[in-house]
């Protein structure tokens, strides 16, 4: 064969390949886009504030010395305990799989309608942390519907004695840590700029956006404060070098608790998540998917 042969039908190949390339990243696109999926990522969101619902009425029940798991795998533990639970659950189950996978489409097409290149790409990766955020979520409600039970601060505490015993492992926990309660720290001031509103078609009707920005506006900073309480364990862990005091939220909002005036700062958190389980209702209607 010619190398002029050769040379034509490499680039036939080459052509080809990008062709197929271009036609599985039509149909992917096409796929997340789908309004099944843009209906259960709805379902998804509205979930997400269900869950919050119930991790602030156990948080309650810590403040005022009751006990019970405040974190995800608690709310779902309590979701199972009441009637239909396990079918609620994967309800949730559903839901959270198809925010997962709108999360992953914006994280890869979305948010052509910011002009910022810069911002643009930040939010994408934002939605790829929260794609990751959703099948976690997933897998625990899925877990607990089977009667499997919810992780816990089990697996982060293994997880951290791991890395702790590498070389270097506590300034990477360390590090770990100051990153989370970095995101804290930027829920937090979101919150105090509405910057949520950015990703939602806000309602004309004033009385419902007030209500929008308000529950969203403590929403944000109750989440952001339970999230930088998780990063100030992670830190304190790798500078004592104690991995089991590297736990999840429902250690961090105990921990608090058991702070002077404690219970009355956890009750305040837990009104906060309430309001961002009502927020999560909101956004689910006007939430751009």
């Amino acid at each position: 064969m010619s190398s002029s042969g050769s040379s034509s039908a490499a680039s036939s190949a080459a052509s080809s390949a990008s062709s197929s390339a271009e036609s599985a990243n039509r149909s992917a696109k096409k796929a997340a886009n789908s309004t099944p999926v843009k209906l259960g990522a709805r379902i998804g969101i509205l979930s997400y504030g269900v869950t919050h619902l119930l991790i602030a009425g156990l948080a309650l029940q810590v403040a005022f010395g009751n006990g019970g798991q405040a974190d995800e795998s608690g709310a779902f533990a309590a979701l199972a305990r009441q009637p239909f639970g396990q079918v609620l659950l994967w309800v949730l189950v559903v839901g959270f799989v198809a925010v997962a996978l709108w999360r992953l489409e914006s994280a890869i097409w979305g948010y052509d309608y910011v002009s910022d290149s810069a911002k643009k790409i930040r939010k994408r990766v934002v939605s790829a942390a929260k794609a990751l955020l959703f099948l976690v979520l997933a897998f625990l409600a899925g877990q607990t519907a089977a009667g499997g039970g919810g992780g816990g601060g089990g697996g982060q505490q293994g997880a951290t004695a791991g890395v702790l015993g590498l070389p270097g492992g506590q300034l990477i926990v360390g590090a770990v840590g100051v990153g989370i309660l970095v995101v804290g720290v930027v829920k937090v001031v979101e919150g105090i700029q509405k910057k949520f509103l950015e990703d939602m078609d806000v309602p004309s009707d004033r009385r419902v956006r007030e209500v929008a920005e308000r529950t969203g506006q403590i929403g944000f900073v109750a989440k952001g404060v339970s999230i930088g309480l998780i990063g100030v364990l992670v830190v304190v862990a790798a500078i004592r070098f104690r991995p089991e005091e590297a736990s999840g939220l429902d250690a961090a909002l105990k921990g608090l608790a058991e702070q002077p005036f404690g219970p009355y700062l956890l009750i305040a958190v837990a009104l906060g998540l309430a309001a961002y389980g009502v927020f999560c209702f909101f956004d689910a209607r006007y939430h751009r998917v």
